[in-house]
């Protein structure tokens, strides 16, 4: 049996690291981080306080989503404080979403794409 502790990092594929960079520090919020010198480019961030991380690699061989928002679809989700405020922000900026206060999952969840149209959920305790 494998104990869990947590999610420890997500990597995501990215075409413009700069633009990806500016999409999660300047509207998502996250911190970027030290990263070991990889012969590949890419940034690394903390995602909240319990050690958990985003990594996002460049690589070529990325495939491309045709879709648009659909949560059953690979996605990583961070926790917010704020739902409410939380979505008016991305309002605000002009980011596309989804949200579902009550979902069935028990928490309230909002779905977005960033640059590279990785789908991301945001998600609240209701």
């Amino acid at each position: 049996m494998i104990h869990h502790e947590g999610i420890h990092h997500v990597s995501l594929i990215v075409t413009d690291i700069e633009r990806a960079k500016a999409f999660y520090t300047d509207l998502i919020g996250l911190q970027e981080i030290q990263r070991p010198a990889f012969d590949f480019p890419g940034a690394w961030f903390a995602v909240g306080s319990g050690g958990q991380q985003l990594h996002l690699l460049v690589h070529d061989g990325e495939t491309k989503r045709s879709r648009g928002i659909d949560s059953r679809d690979g996605h990583f989700a961070i926790r917010v404080t704020d739902f409410d405020a939380t979505i008016a922000w991305l309002t605000e900026c002009g980011i596309e979403h989804r949200h579902n206060r009550n979902s069935i999952t028990g928490f309230a969840q909002i779905f977005l794409l960033d640059p590279d149209r990785n789908i991301i959920e945001l998600n609240a305790a209701r």
